[in-house]
């Protein structure tokens, strides 16, 4: 291979009388990288992003090399490489502790003498308000504008900041309540396939990636869009101008062949490709869709694949430029410049697929034929749980005996008070039509209309025990179902809109009725939601609903009107229509013409044109709202959901130096596969815990908690929080199941939280001690940030969930992982005082020594362990006391 040191591969494009620089990997193939054509095309967006960075410095030609070499090993090499995201999207929940940081480094950067306008994010941030609305009203004409006046009223503190933040910083854009969720603003207007930035005056063009504070950020790789979630201390790191480092990936090829059936949808693909994937074993990799059947899916039928990657566990799930890539852009009114770009870009650049072309070369494959796509729903427990539609009753039966444990008491029934009927095992009480997985594709959305219509033309009724509600993800979506006429129907059946945001799959699903709570409570009943989105994790949805179903929009509306899910569908009437008659669900289903006919007629460029004219002004309510600070935030010490951070307190331009670990307290002893979800505070608030006891004493009633997502703003809470999950088990109190330990040497047992300030007032560093898989689940930045404000110093665990690792090396806590056995062998009591030496000449992946030091009969045990901190950069983060000191002092002394 040619030295690729003096390799020049910048070309220019030109497209419609405009020209732009490119990075051409054909000339880097002559160059010396054998080869490449043969990439998948998810690998090339990578190999791009390389040669447009390589510095020599964070981006090397081994790098370079090390992609070519893929073709390979593909993939089984472990190779580190420094990856530049073109922008990066938030949403709410994830987004205010990200600006709230922004605004504490603007303080910190006052303190150091120089110009606070130095703290702007360095790469475009958008960031979306759409987890904050919760369905408490539904089912009325009125529900839309109750709920968004409860979202107002709950959080205007937080959107008060975050309307500060989207005029006090620079590349920083906000698009307000009420608009859609985050992934669908993202599909319908902010992604653009093919970025350009003006650079040295040149217009370069490159591809659109992104990285997201939410997991299904992956959606976005249905419009070709390389992108993925990360936790909220990477995007800050991506915020500021830091690359991810990650591993290069292996790539899984999905083959799809066929046609779909008639009557199967869109979500029946998902759920089935989510089955197959979850079987295969795909965490940590790339999955890339190829084949003759890729041409024959819509762009939207695309993302609803993509946006299920976190379920099927990939890293991404991708697709390349299409015809329907260009159609989709078109059609959500892009540029037309734009448009032609990318069409040129991607072939020019190997990015395009159409059928009759080679494939690529995978890491491994798999192929399923479109045509055996079949009715499905998944549950009741997890998204993988494939059922057939004609299998749905008999399994939940199966479930109901055995997971459940009812098989003495299945057809038990408990009456609703003050109502005329009873509720059972198996009752659906929630029937949703939620944002994110289905609501970007209009043909289910028109199919749940249509088949709304057919219902009410049939004399059918909902179940009066049923939660109706429509979750749009975009405001388009309410404008083609008006225009296509099937708002009315919908109503007519309770799916009113409730908002326009991310609810049921969230746990936003709002509160039942009191009396069907009741009956539920009483009777001890498993009752049942059935939900279009994409999570339905036990106790996600909803506290009185313990069986959860994920299913496509019109099987949403279907459940609603059978009212169980021990009805069998495939064969059982969905109740009595007009004249006493029993009606079907094959009697009201539409055909998949009548669906495709009537998206033609409804779906326009010129509702997305309208819609996103001008996205970020927002309603009266967003603009009504007073902002108070300037270039620096005027922070409220009143404010329990806003509140400046003490990460810069008292820093100065040096560093200083890292100190060893002298007898530090153990605060917690857990188990394996302990999740970010254990660690991170999430849910809701409880009263007598250290979050809640925080808030009574600051004024705040208990009905006006909100949830420590709302709160993530607020260290003091969050703090508060850290360790505290009701379902935590510490091995230092192994009898007690919640956030509890035990102080020493007093042996008292009390909350982490309360022992973590004693040893912080006794001067003492704290240390946990963890099995396998440490920080698996959702990548939380306050399952690091909260470790850190309790004086953890060190986390010594058998092994860490990848960006949990970095995660608190980002917020300086040293993750340390043992080389033989674990903490089990020890014998650890909790009383152990730790010692941890050699910290002054850390080095990436070094062994150390731990001392374990037992006061009860003074002996002493030593044990190995590896720092896994993994990188010089890495490294020198640790050093600065985490990456945002280190990016602080950084810009200082630019701006000095």
């Amino acid at each position: 291979m040619a030295s690729l040191d003096t390799l020049n591969t910048r070309r220019e494009l030109s497209v419609g009388g405009k020209k732009y620089v490119y990075y051409s990997l054909r000339c880097a193939e002559a160059a010396g990288l054998t080869g490449v054509s043969r990439l998948p095309a998810s690998m090339k967006v990578l190999l791009e992003n390389l040669l447009r960075n390589e510095d020599g410095d964070s981006v090397k030609e081994g790098d370079l090399r090390a992609v070519a070499n893929w073709l390979e090993n593909k993939g089984s090499v472990e190779h580190e490489i420094s990856f530049r995201p073109a922008r990066v999207l938030m949403q709410d929940f994830t987004g205010v502790p990200a600006v709230v940081d922004l605004a504490a480094m603007r303080d910190a950067m006052a303190a150091l003498g120089a110009d606070p306008e130095k703290i702007n994010p360095l790469n475009p941030v958008d960031l979306v308000i759409d987890h904050s609305v919760m369905v408490d009203h539904f089912g009325t004409a009125k529900s839309y504008n109750e709920n968004v006046a409860k979202e107002y009223e709950r959080n205007i503190e937080r959107y008060r900041f975050l309307r500060w933040g989207s005029s006090a910083f620079n590349n920083f854009r906000v698009v307000p309540p009420g608009t859609g969720i985050c992934h669908q603003v993202n599909l319908e207007y902010l992604a653009q396939t093919v970025w350009t930035n003006t650079i040295q005056g040149d217009e370069v063009a490159y591809p659109d990636t992104v990285v997201g504070t939410d997991s299904h950020t992956t959606m976005i790789n249905g419009l070709s869009v390389l992108g993925w979630g990360v936790g909220g201390i990477e995007a800050e790191a991506v915020m500021l101008g830091q690359p991810i480092p990650m591993l290069i990936p292996e790539v899984i090829g999905f083959k799809l062949t066929g046609k779909m059936p008639e009557g199967a949808t869109a979500t029946d693909l998902v759920l089935t490709v989510t089955q197959m994937l979850r079987k295969k074993g795909v965490v940590g990799k790339f999955v890339e869709f190829f084949g003759d059947g890729v041409p024959g899916l819509t762009l939207e039928d695309q993302a609803t694949i993509a946006n299920m990657a976190p379920e099927y566990g990939a890293t991404c799930g991708f697709f390349p430029v299409t015809q329907a890539t260009i159609g989709y852009l078109k059609a959500t009114n892009r540029a037309p410049d734009r448009v032609a770009l990318v069409e040129a870009y991607a072939k020019e650049q190997g990015l395009w697929f159409e059928p009759g072309m080679a494939d690529p070369e995978f890491t491994d494959t798999l192929e399923l034929d479109l045509g055996s796509v079949q009715p499905s729903l998944a549950g009741p427990k997890r998204p993988q749980d494939r059922v057939l539609l004609s299998d749905a009753a008999a399994k939940f039966n199966e479930a109901l005996a055995g997971d459940f444990g009812k098989a003495e008491l299945m057809d038990q029934r408990t009456q609703v008070q003050g109502e005329n009927y009873d509720v059972g095992h198996g009752d659906v009480v929630i029937a949703a039509i939620t944002s994110c997985t289905n609501t970007s594709n209009p043909s289910v959305l028109i199919a749940a209309g249509l088949l709304a219509k057919n219902a009410v033309a049939k004399g059918l009724k909902v179940k009066p025990w049923v939660k109706t509600s429509l979750a749009p993800g975009s405001q388009v979506v309410t404008d083609y179902l008006a225009k296509a006429g099937l708002t009315k129907s919908l109503d007519a059946l309770g799916f009113n809109l409730v908002g326009y945001g991310c609810t049921t799959c969230i746990g936003n699903s709002g509160p039942l009725p009191e009396p069907v709570s009741k009956a539920i409570q009483d009777g001890d009943l498993v009752a049942c939601s059935v939900l279009s989105g994409n999570r339905n994790f036990e106790g996600r949805v909803n506290p009185d609903v313990r069986a959860n179903y994920l299913a496509s929009p019109p099987l949403v509306v279907a459940y609603a009107l059978a009212g169980s899910m021990k009805i069998d569908l495939a064969n059982e009437p969905l109740g009595l229509g007009k004249g006493g008659k029993p009606v079907y669900l094959k009697d009201i289903w539409p055909s998949s013409e009548d669906i495709a006919a009537l998206q033609r007629k409804a779906v326009t460029e010129e509702m997305f044109a309208s819609r996103y004219g001008d996205v970020f002004k927002g309603d009266k309510n967003w603009q009504g709202i007073k902002v108070a600070g300037g270039q620096t935030y005027a922070w409220d010490a009143n404010s329990t959901y806003v509140a400046n951070p003490p990460y810069f307190e008292g820093m100065s331009m040096t560093p200083t130096p890292v100190s060893d670990i002298v007898e530090a307290r153990v605060l917690g002893v857990f188990g394996d596969s302990i999740t970010t979800d254990h660690i991170s505070p999430a849910g809701s608030i409880k009263k007598t815990g250290p979050a809640g006891q925080y808030l009574v004493e600051h004024g705040v009633d208990p009905l006006d908690f909100n949830s420590y997502g709302a709160r993530r703003g607020n260290h003091e809470v969050m703090m508060r929080g850290t360790f505290a999950n009701i379902r935590i088990r510490n091995k230092i109190t192994p009898e007690i199941e919640g956030g509890v330990t035990k102080h020493f040497p007093t042996g008292e047992v009390m909350s982490i939280y309360d022992a973590a300030m004693k040893y912080k007032e006794e001067g003492r560093p704290a240390v946990v001690f963890a099995g396998k898989e440490y920080g698996t689940g959702s990548s939380r930045d306050w399952a690091a940030k909260g470790a850190k404000l309790l004086g953890v110093r060190a986390v010594i665990a058998e092994s860490f969930e990848r960006i949990h690792r970095s995660n608190l090396v980002g917020m300086g806590v040293l993750p340390l992982q043992f080389l033989a056995d674990g903490w089990q062998k020890l014998g650890l009591t909790g009383e152990e005082i730790v010692s941890i030496r050699g910290l002054q000449d850390l080095s990436p992946r070094k062994q150390l020594i731990v001392e374990l030091y037992r006061p009860t009969d003074g002996r002493i045990a030593r044990f190995p362990v590896r720092c896994r901190i993994d990188t010089p950069t890495e490294l020198e983060y640790f050093k600065n006391g985490g990456v945002l000191n280190y990016v602080l002092r950084n810009l200082a002394r630019g701006a000095a």
